[in-house]
């Protein structure tokens, strides 16, 4: 007899308002010696696994979904219509991968939720690129993917050939159009930039950091920026990757649209491909030698444009500015968006550079009638893939505009309200200033990153905190120390009521 899923998504749901925002390490430990240690000859049965998975491996997770009070790597949470879209996803089980009007109108819906999220972000009209990805990390790989063959194609279509480095090859194509160097040009690019760049070919080493100072090293120096893009005359082209946050202070690559301004036309006059990283951080985190520093890119700056358009969130919304001058741009849905994991997206205004990396040639039963909306499948990584959007697509629907901009103005309110208590709290420094010595509180995004004052307590500050069991927190780096990082994320903000939590927390840790 098959399982009840309703009785048994009935008794999940119980579960979960008592679940805890981290289990014990006794539940870990529980949780973990009751796995089998090989493949069972015989199975257990649906009704044993099913009892196994929620009396055993629920409890050995964490509460990220369940809680406001999880900040550690900007997970985000669960919006209710996207965890009911998701089960429609599920019990439907759709492969959005060739644009079949006739059977299906996922294809559609994928079409429409890009296009809304699109409108969302204020980017304009032009995106006719758009792909929803696992993730920003496999979205750089298809930003990296288009921004080499942009590059390399407009000098080889100078010099009279017809086909790019899809087609040739990448030794072949920079031999033909006497390239002997592809450079990543960013600052504090997130590791995946760098995983990104050695799965496209470009290599690890090629990407360089090109902060602005040790003071504002998220900055990106548009005077050294013009002149590596100068070595175009010597052979050497170029991708600049622009970031959109940074995951310990929140802050972002330029000051305004007269920064983006400036890079796109030294772009276009050097031929660059100009690619805005919303990022992805997943505790992909890698360290600058030099600074002793350790950064990651966030997916969440990038939503900095959806906030009310008030002077409580004018400096955010600056620097935000310009960014739909860029020819790609990635993100994360499964953070700000509140959707479940995983789901990231990838824009671009070049349709054909992104087709003409990833379509899928010479397989006629893939092929069909030329549509308005083009098959998925010559557009992403995947030819096989979840119907990750229509999450997206409950949430931007459900929401709109005005009804996601509170959620993210109500998460931003909570982040500033923990830099204002850390700014006048003698025992905590909060960290990442600018320029002038100080943390410009108008500044700040979701994302707070301090440390103690005293040592001792600040070596072992995100344990005593983790500890408590009533806020979870991530540990980092800063200026070659520990520090502690809070990412809020989560629509089931409570603004005061979780201030009073943290406050208390953060005055315990002090007191203990």
């Amino acid at each position: 007899m098959p399982i009840s899923l309703t009785t048994l998504y009935t008794r999940l749901q119980s579960l979960l308002p008592t679940h805890p925002v981290t289990p014990h390490p006794s539940t870990l430990q529980s949780s973990s010696s009751t796995l089998p240690a090989s493949l069972p000859t015989h199975g257990l049965g649906d009704e044993a696994t099913a009892e196994h998975l929620l009396t055993d491996i629920v409890p050995g997770l964490n509460g990220s979904k369940t809680t406001g009070h999880y900040y550690g790597f900007v997970i985000g949470g669960v919006l209710p219509i996207a965890e009911v879209a998701d089960n429609i996803v599920t019990a439907l089980d759709q492969n959005v991968m060739v644009h079949l009007p006739e059977q299906s109108i996922s294809t559609v819906v994928e079409d429409r939720a890009s296009g809304m999220l699109v409108e969302l972000l204020g980017l304009g009209e032009g995106w006719e690129g758009r792909v929803f990805t696992t993730g920003a990390t496999g979205a750089n790989v298809l930003g990296l993917g288009c921004g080499r063959e942009a590059v390399l194609t407009s000098r080889l279509k100078k010099l009279g050939k017809k086909k790019g480095v899809a087609e040739m090859g990448l030794l072949k194509a920079c031999y033909k159009a006497g390239v002997k160097e592809i450079q990543v040009l960013t600052s504090m690019g997130h590791s995946s930039l760098y995983k990104a760049a050695a799965v496209v070919g470009i290599g690890r080493c090629s990407v360089k950091d090109i902060g602005l100072s040790d003071a504002e090293p998220w900055r990106i120096d548009i005077e050294r920026l013009e002149r590596e893009l100068e070595r175009e005359k010597e052979g050497v082209v170029s991708i600049v990757v622009l970031s959109v946050g940074e995951v310990n202070s929140g802050r972002f690559a330029t000051e305004g649209r007269h920064d983006m301004e400036r890079i796109r036309e030294l772009c276009d006059r050097y031929g660059a491909w100009l690619h805005v990283d919303g990022g992805t951080f997943l505790k992909l985190r890698y360290t600058i030698l030099r600074m002793g520093l350790t950064y990651g890119i966030t997916a969440f700056g990038l939503f900095a444009r959806t906030l009310p358009q008030t002077p409580e969130f004018a400096a955010l919304h600056r620097a935000c500015e310009g960014i739909e001058l860029a020819d790609s741009i990635t993100g994360d849905c499964h953070k700000m968006l509140n959707v479940p994991y995983d789901c990231g997206f990838f824009l671009t205004r070049s349709l054909p550079t992104l087709n003409s990396v990833f379509q899928n040639p010479n397989a006629a039963y893939l092929s069909t009638t030329p549509h308005s909306i083009p098959s998925p499948l010559n557009h992403g990584l995947e030819n096989s893939r979840r119907f990750r959007a229509l999450p997206v697509y409950a949430v931007l629907l459900s929401y709109g505009r005005d009804g996601l901009a509170e959620i993210f103005a109500q998460q931003v309110r909570l982040a500033r309200g923990i830099a204002g208590f850390l700014e006048g709290c003698e025992g905590y420094e909060l960290l990442a200033e600018g320029e002038g010595g100080r943390v410009e509180i108008e500044k700040i995004h979701v994302v707070v990153i301090f440390k103690a004052r005293d040592r001792v307590v600040n070596e072992e500050l995100v344990g005593r905190i983790n500890r408590t069991g009533k806020v979870y927190v991530s540990g980092t780096k800063w200026g070659g120390e520990a520090a502690c990082r809070f990412a809020v994320g989560t629509w089931m903000v409570d603004g005061e009521g979780d201030l009073e939590v943290i406050r208390g927390v953060l005055e315990g840790v002090l007191r203990d």
